[in-house]
């Protein structure tokens, strides 16, 4: 959801920048030009026109109000749910709040994932609710390294002053081929 945002984002401000370019320049062709039977670029005049005609009955008006209506909540949407992520650690007395990105704790995962010596790659992705990492082995993995992978980060996990501690998730995948 956050791409979303960071591509409307843009998107939108550059959509009002325009509208705020057009609105100058009708502006200043109505102060500089008595005569104006039209806008200089948009035709307002016209759609003045169209809109004085139209009434609150006419099917069209709903139509428009709906479509506004369900942009204007998917944006909402959208904006809430890309909000930042974070993870709550108790912090040294209860009035004081501490956070850190899920980042960290999946770096800090990895670097004690990839110590483990028959390791050659790990992927860890972490979030509040859960901890998944994918480590990769050359030829044949111990049928014990999937255990001794999840005790080294439930270890890890155990240190650390989490409020809340995430779900855990190990798969260990094999790779063929010389090193």
């Amino acid at each position: 959801m956050r791409m979303l945002l960071r591509l409307l984002a843009p998107l939108i401000g550059l959509a009002m920048a325009a509208a705020g370019v057009l609105i100058v320049i009708e502006v200043v062709a109505g102060w500089a030009r008595s005569d104006v039977s039209g806008g200089l670029v948009v035709p307002w005049h016209r759609w003045r026109a169209a809109i004085e005609n139209m009434s609150w009955d006419e099917p069209l008006v709903p139509g428009i109000a709906i479509a506004v209506a369900v942009v204007g909540l998917l944006l909402v949407l959208v904006g809430l749910l890309a909000r930042r992520s974070v993870i709550t650690i108790d912090g040294p007395a209860p009035e004081i709040t501490v956070t850190t990105s899920p980042r960290v704790v999946a770096r800090l995962v990895g670097r004690r994932v990839r110590a483990i010596g028959d390791i050659f790659s790990a992927s860890v992705t972490a979030s509040p609710r859960k901890v998944s990492v994918v480590a990769q082995v050359w030829g044949e993995a111990d049928p014990e390294l999937r255990s001794a992978v999840r005790a080294r980060v439930d270890e890890l996990l155990d240190e650390l002053p989490l409020h809340r501690r995430p779900r855990v998730a190990v798969s260990v995948q094999e790779r063929k081929g010389a090193r």
